[in-house]
């Protein structure tokens, strides 16, 4: 099965092509410019590897949660692309890609996924991996890290931004759970890819038109008012 995968949710850009069980990845820090390099980095890719998107078998991007425009322009270019290709797409959680990406990279099986949502908020979620793949514990959800919701047991391991942007609140609310945090990481294509796999195998593809974002806020930015409020320490 050959899968692309692109991903744009944070400040990081990544496509990947995977094929016969291997990813090929490009992934840069590019800020607000994914509008700019996005095509030219898959464009890149597919001639590197030598294939089409007539010889795809369907497109994988991160749907979301996180940066509004980098996960509108995810699914706008997946549409594009799978329209005129005739391909199936399938939208991946980008919480889902951060658990999956500590699984390639060290095996992890209890992961809380957690990005900085700012206005002093996370996108959260739990999973946990078993031989059939991954079990959602805790669905995404956008909460204060404060009020993060319980999770049973422990030997979680944290993985995301949200560790960055407010990792004190979240060490005391997983007291005692919490095996490692790993900060930096953040969604990728390659996770993306194995991810959509996986949901292509299960029948889960949707047609292009389908192709929806998963946003979780429908508020982007603070009122003057709230930030005064935020900065004096009232809620």
């Amino acid at each position: 099965m050959r899968i692309l995968a692109l991903e744009t949710s944070t400040e990081y850009c990544s496509v990947a092509l995977l094929q016969d069980g291997a990813a090929l990845e490009r992934f840069e820090l590019v800020g607000q410019k994914h509008s700019e390099l996005l095509m030219p980095m898959l464009d890149g890719l597919l001639k590197a590897s030598g294939v089409t998107l007539a010889q795809l078998d369907g497109i994988a991007f991160g749907c979301g949660p996180g940066s509004f425009t980098g996960v509108r322009i995810a699914c706008g270019v997946t549409q594009g692309l799978a329209f005129g290709a005739g391909l199936p797409v399938a939208g991946v959680c980008t919480l889902l890609a951060l658990a999956e990406a500590q699984y390639q990279l060290a095996g992890r099986q209890r992961v809380i996924a957690a990005l900085d949502a700012r206005m002093s908020e996370l996108y959260f979620a739990a999973y946990q991996r078993n031989a059939d793949g991954w079990v959602t514990v805790c669905e995404p959800c956008l909460c204060k890290p404060e009020e993060a919701p319980e999770l049973p047991g422990g030997d979680w391991f944290g993985a995301g931004s949200g560790f960055t942007a407010h990792g004190e609140a979240l060490q005391v609310r997983y007291a005692g759970q919490l095996a490692g945090v790993d900060a930096a990481t953040v969604p990728q294509a390659a996770a993306i890819a194995a991810l959509g796999e996986a949901m292509f195998a299960r029948g889960e593809g949707v047609a292009a038109e389908l192709a929806l974002p998963l946003y979780l806020r429908d508020k982007v930015a603070l009122k003057t008012a709230e930030r005064e409020q935020l900065a004096a320490g009232k809620p």
